[in-house]
């Protein structure tokens, strides 16, 4: 439950996060939300959207450029236009290889989103999309270049493909997910390519994948 005594900035950023987020289908990038409430230092915005988060009005992911949403019952999300279209922003990549580090690749994509309608994609929830480099889960129909949407969550059920981030090698992929004998297995669907067991400690789920846009050549 949201918390704590609001600044006259910090409720005009709430406003500020709701109303960009209705009106374009995805949330804006902290460059925005400072230009909106006439602060230039993108420090001074990260201050303040660090409180707000701790006091429960927002949830970030600084993984993202457009990383920040309303907590639930601040705000609405990611609400159909007029026309039934679903906006949902294009975060970056996800690699469908062996782990990749992070900082190997630019992991955003600037303000690109993808519009989906309704008839593809049911699950409204906290989506956002991802491009695949790679060919691991090739056999799974997710090829070098299609774009996953994927719903964002913290745990998986196996047999899931999701993307993970592995925590103590700051590496990222996208693999099915089965917990087993107390262990991860990451699973490629590639067969020459062996499968990858990990803690579960290391493993942070960060989202499932929804629906697949493959990318015809």
């Amino acid at each position: 439950m949201a918390k704590g005594k609001l600044s006259e900035r910090q409720s005009e950023m709430i406003e500020f996060i709701g109303r960009f987020t209705q009106d374009k289908g995805y949330p804006p990038t902290i460059r925005q939300i400072g230009e909106a409430v006439s602060i230039s230092s993108t420090s001074v915005v990260n201050y303040n959207l660090n409180k707000l988060e701790r006091d429960g009005y927002i949830v970030r992911d600084l993984k993202v450029s457009r990383g920040v949403r309303l907590a639930s019952g601040v705000g609405r999300r990611l609400p159909r236009s007029a026309e039934g279209r679903l906006s949902i922003p294009l975060a970056g990549f996800i690699f469908a290889s062996e782990p990749v580090l992070v900082g190997d690749t630019a992991q955003t994509s600037g303000d690109e989103v993808i519009e989906l309608t309704r008839d593809l994609i049911s699950d409204e929830g906290d989506l956002f999309a991802l491009r695949v480099k790679g060919n691991s889960m090739i056999d799974a129909m997710v090829s070098d270049g299609d774009i996953v949407v994927m719903k964002k969550v913290d745990r998986a059920r196996n047999g899931e493909m999701v993307a993970v981030w592995l925590n103590d090698r700051g590496e990222t992929t996208l693999k099915h997910f089965y917990l087993e004998n107390g262990r991860v297995r990451l699973q490629p669907a590639n067969p020459t390519m062996q499968p990858i067991f990990v803690d579960p400690s290391k493993v942070v789920v960060q989202g499932k994948v929804m629906l697949v846009l493959r990318q015809l050549n």
